[in-house]
């Protein structure tokens, strides 16, 4: 420890050597001096024949530009001389200087040394064991600073920064597990209470040799239908026998009460190698930064865990096109689907009691209308639950779906023919009609706020003219105004109506013929952007026709 600091510092080898062969021919070793930019004479305290070296602080500048304290070794004749008839060393111009009122350390000989070793030469007897004395010393040395250092996130290294990380119960990820998310369905015929999935529970695939366990408890609450569970490969998986495709893990080896079916929307993933120091420590940093609920940072950390992106967030101290009024928060998310509701509900378990916290993506909501005959006979029960199947040979099919994709009738149509009870022929099983909505991620209000500045902008032109720089000031005033008085562009996430999403094969609006006849898709590129499509269908919208 160096007690003018009390912080650590690291010596290096040549200067712990240097130090042992001082001392062992009787000189004197590591005497202070605080240095002042105004003097470059300083007298030693004893006698002395000659100085060996001088050790110090420099200020160095950093990749940043930023000037930092830095340990380093004077040279002789370069940096500073010894003056023998006035005992001192004198600092030389030109050369480098320690930094104000810092502290440097001298070692020097002395005249009337009684030490019994003078032969310090490189390969004398003295100067080997020295040297060897100095490499311990040395290690110790980097051994302690090493130390110093696995404390702290930013410095820890390998197995150090896994214990620091631990802390927060972040833990590294490494390669030989598959890992992925599995969401599970809720039966809807089974009501509307919590279930709960036991961290452990094993899943099936149909990959052979695959096999896969939840890796967290997870609770599916009333009026939830979905949700999203990490799992891992066990065991028996581990490597590329965990690697499974979307789709390909379809249900628990022990059925769950009140959960319909489960499946993975993406391919499990195998890292190509262990998670690296940097992004662990990001990782745990961002865990960290999570810890102060209701910050951006612990809401931005609530969607990252969700396996999502925040693409945009408006926020009362945001720049005025993204400012929010106080009290709300609108987060633009680019997430699947399927995981929207876990990430609402993460959403509302992280935000402030009385902050409102709109989360809003690019989905595309369409509503097929369908008609289908059916063999007489079904109970009603029966009829709903064939509803019910037809509604999720839809959803079957929508979701294996990406961003951009659109959705196609005659696929749709395909699925729901798939179904067993379904009339299959042509002119059995139609879509009527097909509504469509998509997310108000724009800036509604945007036209009002254009409109108020270029009224702001054309009176200040229309005055009688003024200086240049006069008529600048008044136009910054003038749209300072704007900002301040109009409400500020901020997206909604409301639906909004719009047809022409719903296009046939010439990509106009489709006909009523073109949407009987399936022969039409719902678009996902709107403005040059990637949307999801969200199917939005209903017991109420599928009409059976019993023969």
């Amino acid at each position: 420890m160096n007690p003018d600091t009390v912080t650590l510092i690291n010596r290096t080898y040549f200067e712990i050597v240097d130090d042992i062969l001082t001392a062992i021919v009787g000189g004197v070793v590591n005497e202070p001096s605080i240095f002042d930019l105004k003097d470059d004479r300083y007298p030693l305290a004893q006698r002395a024949s000659d100085v060996r070296g001088i050790t110090g602080t420099l200020l160095a500048r950093d990749p940043s530009g930023a000037m930092i304290p830095t340990p380093h070794a004077f040279r002789k004749t370069v940096d500073f001389i010894f003056r023998e008839s006035e005992n001192a060393v004198i600092w030389l111009p030109g050369g480098a200087k320690p930094a104000d009122e810092t502290v440097f350390y001298i070692d020097y000989l002395r005249p009337d040394t009684r030490s019994p070793l003078s032969d310090i030469n490189v390969g004398s007897v003295t100067r080997t064991l020295g040297e060897a004395v100095g490499r311990e010393i040395a290690t110790v040395y980097q051994q302690i600073n090493e130390a110093y250092l696995a404390g702290f996130v930013d410095t820890a290294k390998g197995l150090s920064l896994d214990l620091v990380v631990s802390i927060l119960g972040v833990s590294r990820k490494t390669r030989e597990y598959a890992v992925g998310l599995v969401t599970f369905f809720r039966d809807t015929a089974s009501g509307d209470g919590n279930i709960t999935i036991p961290e452990g529970t094993s899943l099936v695939t149909d990959k052979e040799g695959a096999s896969f366990v939840t890796a967290q408890l997870r609770t599916i609450q009333r009026g939830q239908a979905r949700i999203d569970v990490p799992i891992r490969a066990d065991g028996a998986s581990t490597g590329d026998a965990g690697i499974v495709k979307a789709g390909e893990i379809t249900k628990t080896s022990q059925p769950i009460t009140g959960i319909s079916r489960v499946t993975n929307f993406e391919p499990t993933i195998l890292g190509a190698e262990d998670e690296t120091d940097e992004q662990l420590r990001a990782r745990a940093k961002a865990a960290l930064r999570s810890l102060g609920k209701a910050t951006v940072a612990a809401l931005t950390n609530a969607i990252f865990e969700g396996r999502a992106r925040l693409a945009e967030i408006f926020d009362p101290n945001g720049p005025p096109l993204k400012r929010s009024i106080p009290g709300t928060v609108t987060l633009l998310v680019e997430s699947e689907p399927e995981r929207f509701p876990s990430l609402q509900v993460a959403i509302e378990q992280t935000r402030a009691a009385g902050v409102q916290a709109n989360l809003i993506a690019r989905y595309i909501f369409f509503k097929p209308r369908l008609r289908t005959r059916i063999a007489p006979g079904l109970t009603p029960d029966g009829k709903l639950k064939l509803v019910n199947e037809i509604i999720q040979a839809m959803q079957k099919y929508v979701d294996t779906l990406s961003v951009g994709d659109p959705a196609s009738g005659e696929e749709l149509l395909q699925a729901v023919t798939g179904v067993k009870e379904v009339g299959k022929k042509k002119d059995e099983t139609k879509i009527v009609d097909v509504l469509a909505w998509r997310a108000d991620v724009g800036q509604p209000g945007a036209e009002a706020l254009v409109k108020a500045l270029v009224e702001a902008a054309t009176q200040i032109f229309a005055a009688p003219a003024t200086a240049e720089e006069a008529r600048k000031e008044a136009l910054m005033l003038a749209l300072t105004n704007v900002f301040s008085e109009s409400a500020p562009p901020v997206p909604t996430g409301r639906r909004i109506p719009d047809r022409t999403l719903v296009q046939g094969a010439t990509g106009q609006r489709a006909t009523d013929a073109e949407i009987e006849a399936g022969t039409f898709k719902v678009v996902s590129v709107v403005d040059g952007e990637k949307w999801w499509v969200v199917l939005d269908v209903e017991p109420a919208d599928i009409l059976l026709d019993e023969v």
